[in-house]
């Protein structure tokens, strides 16, 4: 039976014996409406996730650096239904050279995936015209530039795309365009650690200060102004206890080579293009 028909509220015969406000039942109607497109958007996410993780890992396999298969970390009734993946590596046997491909491989890859499946959501969306009720999810720089190419002038940063306008693809790109982007920040031993590390030695401690500090001032600045809640501020925190400068790796004097320096300089501004600072509205 179609999920529409019990916008209204469920009808009476089925509200008997049901605590209010009858979560469950409304719960099993939408699966048993919408389970293709939960498979669907599980699918893409999955492959996105499964990509990035392997890119590490054949990566640190083929430098015979110890490294674990990915572990996926399921995070249900979110919108997002996962925390992501990681890989468990021996980071302290990698050198300069090495660390920079393992890092840089796992955004690179999980892009493939994911650029592919944003653009079938972008082109698959419809956006209604009118006030937005309810919540509402921001596009990163990427997509919205997507969007303005293929529906020009429909989709409205200020509004957002409603989460009731979703299509599983569309979901599954801008989580994997999340996930990069937060993989890609220059702090910590995140992917973007390794790189600027890389890139630019013991210097990258003071960028991962700099940049830590501007995250923690812009959600407090975000809030008192705008009342917008700092939905990263534990992730800020987790980063801030692991600490935020990168190590050193097992020999920082291996040259890059000018090849990896250009596509390590052209991978910094994946964040901005990838991570949306409010994801919901």
């Amino acid at each position: 039976m179609p999920l529409d028909h019990f916008e209204g509220g469920l009808p009476p015969e089925l509200k008997v014996g049901l605590p209010d406000p009858y979560l469950g039942m409304s719960l099993r109607l939408a699966l048993l409406a919408h389970w293709q497109d939960g498979l669907i958007y599980m699918a893409c996410v999955l492959a996105i996730l499964l990509t990035h993780e392997m890119g590490h890992f054949l990566t640190a396999t083929l430098y015979r650096v110890r490294a674990s298969l990915p572990y996926f970390i399921p995070m249900p009734l979110t919108p997002l239904g996962t925390m992501g993946a990681v890989i468990a590596m021996e980071g302290s046997q990698c050198d300069r050279r090495q660390i920079f491909d393992i890092g840089l491989a796992g955004p690179l890859a999980g892009l493939v995936v994911a650029i592919p499946i944003a653009v079938i959501g972008v082109w698959r969306m419809q956006v209604v015209e009118g006030p937005v009720a309810g919540e509402a999810v921001q596009f990163p720089l990427a997509m919205r530039l997507l969007a303005d190419w293929l529906h020009p002038g429909l989709y409205d940063p200020q509004r957002g795309l409603p989460l009731k306008q979703l299509n599983p693809f569309l979901m599954a790109g801008w989580v994997g365009m999340l996930v990069t982007g937060l993989n890609m920040m220059p702090v910590s031993q995140l992917d973007g650690g390794h790189v600027t590390y890389a890139l630019f030695g013991r210097k990258a401690h003071l960028l991962a200060r700099l940049f830590l500090v501007g995250a923690f001032v812009a959600m407090a600045v975000a809030y008192v102004v705008y009342r917008t809640p700092p939905v990263w501020l534990l992730m800020a925190l987790l980063v801030l206890l692991m600490g935020t400068d990168h190590p050193p790796t097992r020999d920082d004097r291996v040259p890059l080579g000018w090849g990896r320096v250009i596509v390590g300089l052209l991978s910094l501004p994946i964040p901005v293009l990838c991570f949306a600072p409010n994801p919901f509205r």
